[in-house]
């Protein structure tokens, strides 16, 4: 059993918090708003505090799982923050989605006052943190890594070192790459069969079989044929995330057109109202134009 600290219970940190919890380890919950925190604690069992720096006191190993890099820096380095109150070879675990830039700039803060820092962005979505089975992608050193994978594991069905601090960000910024992608793919795909006037339920269920078949397909074809949208990875955050991959492919000298492309279709999406919907409503901004 480890003591833990987990900060940050949105839709993927309250279940994740809540596995660790599951797993028989001593959790101590923080979140901006309190009463969410207190939710936590009485469904799961655990404790709650009032602010990172309490949560993280007495902990090895604390975990984040916030909106971006600026709540990133506030509840590790700004008023309150747990990076004060940090032990000496305790380990940060940072599952935000977030720039690879923060991941190393927190890693050096980490480094110099003694602790270590694992930038672990994850993938799977709402429903792979409420089933333990996201995918993590993890970034830093080995030694501090070891320390710390088995108890991702307690959320997990998969976890790797990919390299040094910030590799994990990068690996996350490619999943999103990929899966933009594939989104305004399989909507074109659903939208000409659609105005082919074919079955376009039966086509998913054909094609899936095949070398078209992806995650996004099984997951999101039946559901985008029906119109529905009102659940799920939200536009709005796929665009925070697009814009970190668009930043550090200037920084890199990587060379996007599609996710450029695809970034300005989901700001079309945002602009009909749906900063909210599923990412795969890419299909609505096509159908649009049907009249």
């Amino acid at each position: 059993m480890a003591k833990i600290a987990f900060l940050g219970l949105g839709v993927m940190g309250y279940p994740m918090a809540g596995h660790l919890q599951a797993a028989k380890h001593d959790v101590t919950v923080y979140n901006r708003t309190t009463a969410k925190a207190e939710k936590w604690a009485a469904e799961h069992g655990g404790a709650f505090a009032a602010t990172p720096a309490e949560a993280v006191s007495g902990a090895e190993v604390v975990f984040a799982c916030v909106g971006n890099d600026d709540d990133l820096r506030s509840i590790t380095t700004g008023e309150g923050g747990a990076f004060a109150a940090m032990a000496s070879g305790t380990v940060f675990v940072d599952n935000t989605t977030a720039s690879a830039e923060v991941a190393r700039e927190l890693y050096g803060l980490a480094q110099a006052a003694g602790f270590d820092f694992i930038d672990a962005p994850v993938s799977g979505g709402q429903a792979g943190a409420e089933n333990g089975a996201l995918t993590v992608m993890c970034g830093g050193d080995a030694a501090p890594y070891a320390r710390v994978e088995p108890l991702i594991d307690a959320f997990s069905k998969s976890c790797r070192l990919m390299g040094d601090s910030g590799a994990g960000q990068l690996t996350k910024m490619v999943n999103q790459i990929c899966i933009a992608g594939l989104l305004q793919g399989l909507s074109e795909g659903m939208h000409f069969a659609q105005k082919a006037g074919l079955d376009g339920k039966a086509v998913v269920d054909v094609i899936s079989k095949g070398a078209a078949g992806s995650w996004q397909m099984d997951n999101r074809g039946y559901t985008m044929l029906d119109d529905e949208f009102e659940f799920g990875f939200a536009v709005d955050w796929m665009r925070k995330d697009l814009g970190i991959c668009l930043d550090e492919a200037n920084n890199n000298g990587a060379t996007l057109p599609v996710t450029a492309q695809i970034d300005q279709f989901y700001k079309d999406v945002q602009n009909m109202g749906g900063k909210r919907w599923d990412t795969s409503s890419l299909l609505r901004r096509l159908t649009r134009f049907k009249d």
